[in-house]
């Protein structure tokens, strides 16, 4: 499995724009001094930024997010039918 599709997957499916990909680094020079210890770097994208940010975006009410979550929790969360394949429709016309 490749991560970058996924990781690309992800950014589509919660709008996130694309990022330039990262660069790739090679080897970091050894050590000018004999006696000096190598350092190690590593380069991470901001894809998990990303995601993190369009996640908590404007437009996420709390307050709705939070009563959803208890009534799913006490098993009393009714949504009909007919709500969840218009708005299927709808999203997949859009």
């Amino acid at each position: 499995m490749d991560i970058r599709n996924s990781l690309e997957g992800l950014r589509t499916l919660l709008g996130v724009n694309p990022a330039a990909p990262p660069a790739v680094q090679g080897k970091s020079a050894p050590p000018s001094s004999a006696g000096g210890l190598t350092s190690d770097r590593a380069t991470l994208s901001s894809a998990a930024s990303e995601i993190s940010d369009a996640a908590a975006g404007d437009g996420v009410r709390m307050d709705k997010v939070t009563a959803v979550q208890q009534a799913l929790a006490a098993g009393s969360y009714d949504v009909p039918a007919s709500a969840v394949a218009s708005k299927l429709i709808d999203a997949m016309l859009a």
